[in-house]
Formats: C-alpha cells, structure tokens, sequence
C-alpha cells in the first residue's frame, strides 16, 4: 500500500510516499481502508513545529479520515467488515495517521457512518467536529451532550465562523436549537456562515462590534465558541452573560492574552481550554455519539452550499493539501485516497 510519511521535523518537503505492507491490527483495534484523509492545522503544525518532539521515528501524518473496516482484530464489538466509517486522532500517541491506503487504530477512535453520508463529510468532521461538540458541552449550567432542543433558549457566538471548527460549531449549536451569533471577516465568509445556519453574522474588525451582538442578544450570549483569545478576550467578557462560558480552542493571533479581572468574575464567567488530545476518552466518546446523530438527522453537510468548500487533492500531493491548510485555505483540505 502507499502511504505519505515523515522522518524528520521541517516544511511539507519532508514528506515523501513509500510503499509497505498493510498492519494486522491487534487486541481492541481495527483496520481502515482509507478512502478521503482529512487535513487539521494541527497535522502540519505537528510536523513542522521543532519545539514538538518526533513522537516516533516515520510518522503518517492527518488525525482524521473515513472509509471502510478491512480487518477487526480481537476484542471489538460493534465494528465488522464492510462497515462504513469515520476516524478520528488516528495518530494521536501513534504513527499511523490517515495519510494512507489503510491505517490500524483502536476501535474506540472509529465510528460508523450513517447511511448515505459520504466520506467526504465523514473526513471531515473528526478534530473540528469534537472540539465543536466539546466547546458547546462546559457550559456550568449547560447540558452535557447535544441533540435537538438541548440548546433551546440559549445564545451562541462563534467567533470565526468560516473556519473548519466555526462551521461545525455552527452546525451543531443550530442542530441542538440555539440562537446562533458568528463572526466573520468578509462577504464570503458571511455568505459561507449563513449557509452553515448562523441566525446572526457580524463583520470584524469593528469598533462597535461588541455594541451590535449585545443590540441581539440584550441578555448577553451563553456559549462563546472562542479561536483568537489574544485578540478578543475583552469583547467576549462584555457580550458574556452570568455565568457564560469562553470555550478557547486555539491561540490564533497569539500564545498569551489578557482579560478584564473585574468585568470577568463579576458575571461568574468560566474560561474553559479544549484540547482533544488531552480531554479524555468519556468526552470524545460522546462527541463522537451526538455527532453521529446529527449525522442521522443532516445537520452537518459540507460543500460550497453548506458553508465549507472542498479542496481536494491526491495522495501524492499530500504536501501541497498540507501547505494550503497553513496558508489558510478557506474551507475543508481533503485527499483523496482511494477512488
């Protein structure tokens, strides 16, 4: 089988394809036969940041991907062969990434796909799809899992919501009944937003930014959905209702940011990290069940039409899918693996 490796830290020149021989998989994992990888800023930043480590000697790069079970190894219920199926953190504490023909990892991170949804969709949802479902679940007096009404009565903001995470913050905030506020900085990403199903879209930069979110949401939002910290901190303490939630996921603009003290213990407000890696398998398992359901209800299409254009390349172009997520493509990289 062909599969895009790395044995060094450096730019997308590193990577290069090899041919090897499938894995068996062992006790408590599964064989996939990748059909479309999905690609993260975290699978570039993962291999060209020489502050990280080399977690293994040859690492396949991409966490997330969805195709078909080959082989089950002992000890899994509920996955046979045949079996359609989205992965996600496949090379979480492992080399074995979804930038290949087929990828073992354990059962727990595979996940059947509803009928009639593509690969396409399911290689797309993994890391910006659980880091969604996680940010819209710490709310303190917030549900713990999402699914239709679970949000009714509340107000969402999504700061950057033409990002792959913005989108299905989006998607699943509207799926669950929520108000839902983004931002965005251009008519095309306000077009794409919409699309997604924001009910509310403002442009930034914008001094009275915070002024026109509170104009529509008087009480304050509930949920913010937050990509740049360093740069907005202070607005999301003024539009935060009592006892809201910035659920921060990423340090866009910034590593360190710097926040009201009073403004932001007056309304009881939590400042909550989301990190995949480190959030534990009871959060991801249930992630991975609600997005399941939306997927049964269609709440979360992708393409040009539901808010995330596509961008497709082939395997052997693994380093340019890599590159255009660093640049900052807009919408969802993915390579086609197998026809």
């Amino acid at each position: 089988m062909r599969a895009v490796t790395y044995t060094r830290k450096g730019s997308s020149d590193v990577l290069e394809i090899v041919d090897r021989e499938p894995a068996a998989p062992g006790r408590g994992e599964v064989r996939v036969r990748i059909h479309v990888s999905g690609v993260n800023p975290t699978d570039w930043k993962a291999r060209a940041r020489e502050d990280w480590p080399m977690p293994f000697p040859d690492v396949v790069p991409n966490q997330d991907g969805a195709g078909v079970v080959e082989a089950v190894g002992d000890a899994v219920d509920g996955l046979d062969v045949g079996d359609r199926v989205w992965v996600y953190l496949a090379a979480h504490e492992r080399p074995t990434g979804t930038a290949q023909e087929s990828t073992v990892l354990p059962a727990a991170r595979v996940v059947r796909l509803p009928e009639g949804v593509g690969f396409d969709v399911g290689a797309s949802l993994g890391v910006p799809a659980t880091t969604a479902h996680r940010a819209l679940t710490v709310h303190e007096f917030g549900p713990a899992r999402l699914s239709p009404g679970s949000l009714a009565g509340r107000t969402v903001l999504v700061q950057g919501g033409a990002g792959a995470v913005g989108h299905a913050a989006i998607q699943l905030a509207a799926w669950a009944g929520a108000v839902v506020i983004t931002t965005v900085s251009s008519d095309a990403k306000e077009r794409l937003a919409r699309r997604a199903g924001a009910h509310h879209v403002f442009h930034y930069p914008d001094e009275k930014l915070a002024d026109r979110i509170l104009e529509t949401a008087p009480d304050g939002v509930d949920h913010i959905v937050e990509v740049s910290p360093a740069t907005n901190a202070g607005l999301d303490v003024r539009v935060l209702a009592n006892h809201g939630v910035v659920a921060y996921y990423a340090t866009d603009k910034g590593e360190t940011f710097s926040l009201p003290v009073m403004a932001s213990f007056a309304k009881n407000a939590r400042w909550q990290g989301v990190l995949l890696y480190t959030v534990g398998q009871d959060a991801l398992t249930a992630a991975a069940e609600d997005i399941t359901a939306a997927l049964r209800d269609g709440a979360l299409p992708v393409g040009e039409g539901a808010g995330l254009p596509l961008i497709w390349y082939p395997l052997d172009e693994t380093a340019e899918a890599h590159d255009a997520v660093e640049n900052g493509a807009v919408g969802k990289v993915l390579i086609r693996v197998t026809e």
